[in-house]
């Protein structure tokens, strides 16, 4: 009997002790992350207001860095989310082959996720592929449409592109061994220079992404990927699964975000930040306000 007691008396301990930690964990701010371009910052903010409209605590860790520090925060436990993209995670960080299907992309990562303790929600209907892109001028002098059309007279051309793209298997060495491209030369600038560089003709071409509002400013011209380098690419929250449990409303709340969503809407926000010069936060809180999500 008192054997059986003490059990009890232990198991009512560690449960005491349980709901203490989940108690402190869920007392803490949830710490949302975001890499270095326009679109994760917005991303960041949209998600991050929609959550402290719904009574959390939130903590901005943005401007992280690329892929590989963003995640990498993520799996120290830095922070407790970042909004990523599917086909980044499939090659930059888990570096597996190529795949052309959105869904099987979600699953493959998915799986391999949650392998790390951590959590993919709903993809946000915005599949933000790489676009190389060009003035329509030189479109027109080098018969430019597709790819293939770039590879005969890449040699001829002056790339502007981020930091990543010369080492991810969907950057230069992927277009290098898919296509056979090889640019006169190669410079690296942030997003936002590359696409001021292009219009002044400093540069020819642009690694830019397919929600990128100056593309469409700029009037620029999207080169097809006629022999699909590139994989899906849609965004999701990436969650670790301790924030999830200590925050039960989160995954509602950011699933809500993320479906209101689309490319027209990620390249508006993207250039009301880029071209009308209005701060992520200010972009975000229009957004969520005409959604009904904050006041």
């Amino acid at each position: 009997m008192r054997a059986k007691l003490r059990h009890l008396l232990g198991y009512a301990a560690l449960a005491t002790v349980a709901f203490a930690c989940s108690a402190a964990i869920a007392q803490q701010p949830v710490r949302v992350g975001s890499k270095n371009f326009t679109e994760q910052f917005v991303l960041a903010e949209l998600y991050a207001q929609a959550l402290e409209a719904s009574g959390m605590k939130v903590e901005r860790k943005l401007n992280l860095g690329g892929t590989l520090i963003a995640h990498k925060a993520l799996e120290e436990k830095q922070i407790d989310f970042y909004p990523e993209y599917t086909g980044t995670m499939l090659l930059a960080v888990l570096k597996q082959p190529t795949m052309s299907d959105r869904k099987d992309v979600y699953d493959k990562v998915k799986s391999e996720y949650a392998a790390k303790g951590l959590t993919l929600l709903n993809e946000a209907p915005v599949n933000n592929t790489y676009n190389m892109v060009v003035r329509p001028e030189t479109a027109a002098q080098y018969k430019l449409a597709t790819l293939s059309d770039l590879a005969k007279v890449a040699n001829q051309l002056k790339l502007g592109a981020g930091p990543e793209f010369r080492d991810r298997e969907d950057g230069l060495p992927g277009l290098k061994a898919k296509y056979g491209i090889v640019f006169k030369e190669d410079v690296q600038m942030a997003i936002g220079l590359r696409y001021q560089a292009i219009a002044s003709k400093q540069i020819d071409i642009v690694n830019g992404y397919s929600t990128d509002g100056m593309i469409s400013a700029l009037k620029l011209v999207r080169l097809k990927d006629d022999r699909n380098l590139w994989p899906p690419y849609y965004v999701v929250p990436v969650v670790r699964n301790e924030a999830l449990a200590a925050n039960p409303k989160m995954a509602d709340v950011l699933n809500r975000v993320s479906a209101l969503l689309d490319e027209s809407v990620m390249a508006e926000m993207n250039y009301k930040v880029d071209g009308d010069k209005m701060e992520p936060r200010d972009v975000a809180r229009d957004f969520l306000k005409a959604k009904g999500i904050v006041r």
